[in-house]
C-alpha cells in the first residue's frame, strides 16, 4: 500500500461515558498503538493494552478503534491521545536467489515511512531555531556540577548558557557567618538586598558595597531606588487625581457653554420671527399706500372732468363748480392718506431691518458659544484620557496584594519584567523577571523595625 496521510495521532476530550475512540492511521499490530491520558492538571499517563483498553483494526489502512475497559473510561476534563508507535526496527530478511518478495519489501518501506513520520511528529513538538537563525553552541557543554541549581539562559552572544537563580532569604547580614551561593541577605545600613554569588564565611562590616567580601555579593534590590519609585508612583497618582478633577471642571464648563449656546440660539430664533413679522407688516403698508395713491389719482381725474364740464355748460356752472370743489377736497384728503401710509411703510421697513440685524448678531453669538463648548469638551476629554493612562500604568506595574502568583496584570494583559505584587500567603514582595515570579525581599514582619517595610508600603 501507499502512505498518503501524515497523521500519526488523534486527540479527543473525555466525558466520563464515551468508551470507544477512533484512530485514523494504519498500524501493523495492536502494540503499535500508544494510548496516553492527560489529566486536567497536565499529568500524562501511558495506559497498558488489555489492562486499560483493547484495539481493533490493526492492518487496516483507514485505522480502527480503541475501546476502554470498565473502570478506565476517560473522565470529563481528561484528554485522550492515540499515537502510532511502530518499533524502529527492520525485521525483513532477504534470502539469496529467492524470488523478490515484493509484498514484504513494500511493508518494509511502509514501516520506514511511518517511523520517519513519528520522528517528525516528535521534532515538531521540540523547541528549535527558525530556518534563518543560526547558533554556534549546538551542543550544551556545561557540566552537571556547573548546571546544578542554575537556570537555562542565553549569553550576550545569544548562545546557550546557565545563570544564577534567586535562592533563600537568610535574614540580616552579619559578620562571621557561613553563606552559600544564592543566599539572600539584607544590609541593615542601607536596607538593600544582596544575593551571594560565591560561598564564603563573611568578614568586614556593612555596608556590603565596601566590605572586603563585596565581590562575592550582587545587589538585587536598591531600597533608595525603590523609595524613589514609590514616591514617583505616589506623585503620578496625585497628578492623575488632579487631572481627573480638571477634567470634571472642564466638563462642567463645557455643559455651561452648551447651555448658553442653546439660549443664544433660542434668542436668535425669536428675533428672526419678529423680523419676519415686521417685514410682513411693511409689505401690507406698502400695499395700502399704493391703493391710496391710486384713489388719489382717480379723484384728480374726476376733478379735471368736472372742471371741463363747468366751462362747457354755463347752465350747470354752479353745480359743476360745487362738484369740482368737492372732488378737489376728496383728492387732497386721499393724497394726505397716501403720504401717511408711505410714512408708516418706511417706519415698518426700518424696524424690519433692525430686527434682522439683531437676529444676525444673536446667530453669531450662538456660533461662538458652540465653538467654545466644543473646545472645552475636547480639552476635558484629553485631560481625562491622560488621567486614565497614568492611573492604568501604575495599576499594571504594581498588582497589589494577592494570595498567589498572578498570570496576567490587572487589565488581563501579559505580564512584563519588573511587575511587582505582595504575596499575602508568604508575606513576601515578589518580582516578575520576564518569565517567572521571584521573591524580591524578606517577609514584611521581619522588616517592620528596619525601615524597609516602610519603603515598600509607600509603593503600595
Amino acid at each position: 500500500m501507499t502512505i498518503s496521510s501524515t497523521t500519526v495521532k488523534n486527540s479527543y476530550s473525555g466525558d466520563g461515558s464515551t468508551t470507544t475512540f477512533n484512530y485514523t492511521f494504519k498500524i501493523f499490530a495492536d502494540s503499535d498503538l500508544q494510548v496516553i491520558i492527560r489529566s486536567s492538571t497536565a499529568t500524562e499517563t501511558v495506559k497498558t493494552i488489555t489492562t486499560h483498553y483493547t484495539v481493533t483494526g490493526a492492518g487496516s489502512a483507514s485505522g480502527g478503534t480503541v475501546v476502554f475497559t470498565s473502570g478506565n473510561i476517560p473522565a470529563s476534563g481528561e484528554t485522550v491521545v492515540l499515537r502510532r508507535a511502530v518499533p524502529q526496527t527492520q525485521a525483513i530478511d532477504y534470502i539469496a536467489n529467492d524470488p523478490f518478495p515484493a509484498e514484504s519489501h513494500e511493508e518494509g518501506l511502509d514501516r520506514a515511512t511511518m517511523t520517519l513520520q513519528q520522528v517528525q511528529e516528535e521534532l515538531d513538538r521540540a523547541i528549535k531555531l527558525s530556518r534563518t537563525n543560526t547558533m554556534t553552541s549546538t551542543e550544551f557543554s556545561v557540566g552537571a556540577t556547573d548546571r546544578a541549581n542554575k537556570i537555562l539562559a542565553f549569553d550576550s552572544s545569544g548562545e546557550i548558557s546557565v545563570t544564577q537563580e534567586l535562592g533563600t532569604f537568610v535574614g540580616n547580614w552579619s559578620s562571621g557567618t557561613a553563606y552559600n551561593a544564592r543566599d539572600l541577605v539584607k544590609d541593615t545600613s542601607t536596607n538593600n538586598i544582596f544575593i551571594c554569588t560565591t560561598s564564603h564565611t563573611s568578614s568586614g562590616s556593612q555596608p556590603l558595597t565596601t566590605n572586603t567580601d563585596s565581590a562575592k555579593w550582587s545587589l538585587i534590590v536598591d531600597a533608595a531606588t525603590a523609595t524613589s519609585s514609590a514616591s514617583a508612583a505616589a506623585s503620578s497618582a496625585t497628578a492623575a487625581a488632579s487631572s481627573a478633577t480638571a477634567a470634571a471642571t472642564s466638563a462642567t464648563n463645557a455643559a455651561t457653554s452648551a447651555t448658553s449656546s442653546a439660549s443664544s440660539a433660542t434668542t436668535a430664533t425669536t428675533k428672526a420671527s419678529e423680523a419676519s413679522t415686521s417685514a410682513s407688516n411693511a409689505s401690507t403698508s406698502e400695499t395700502n399706500a399704493a391703493s391710496s395713491a391710486t384713489s388719489a389719482a382717480s379723484s384728480a381725474t374726476t376733478a379735471t372732468t368736472k372742471a371741463s364740464e363747468a366751462s362747457t355748460s354755463a347752465t350747470n356752472a354752479a353745480s359743476s363748480a360745487t362738484s369740482a370743489a368737492s372732488s378737489a377736497t376728496t383728492a387732497t384728503t386721499k393724497a394726505s392718506e397716501a403720504a401717511t401710509s408711505a410714512t408708516n411703510a418706511a417706519s415698518s421697513a426700518t424696524t424690519a431691518t433692525t430686527k434682522a440685524s439683531e437676529a444676525a448678531t444673536s446667530a453669531t453669538n450662538a456660533a461662538t458659544s458652540a465653538t467654545a463648548a466644543d473646545t472645552a469638551k475636547t480639552a476635558a476629554q484629553a485631560a481625562q484620557t491622560a488621567a486614565e493612562a497614568a492611573a492604568d500604568n501604575f495599576d499594571d506595574t504594581y498588582l497589589g496584594a494577592k494570595s498567589s502568583d498572578p498570570t496576567v496584570d490587572n487589565d488581563g494583559d501579559a505580564l512584563t519584567a519588573g511587575d511587582l505584587y505582595f504575596n499575602t500567603t508568604s508575606n513576601v514582595l515578589r518580582v516578575y523577571n520576564g518569565s517567572s515570579w521571584q521573591d524580591a525581599a524578606v517577609s514584611t514582619t521581619g522588616l517592620a523595625t528596619n525601615g524597609f517595610a516602610v519603603a515598600m508600603a509607600i509603593a503600595l
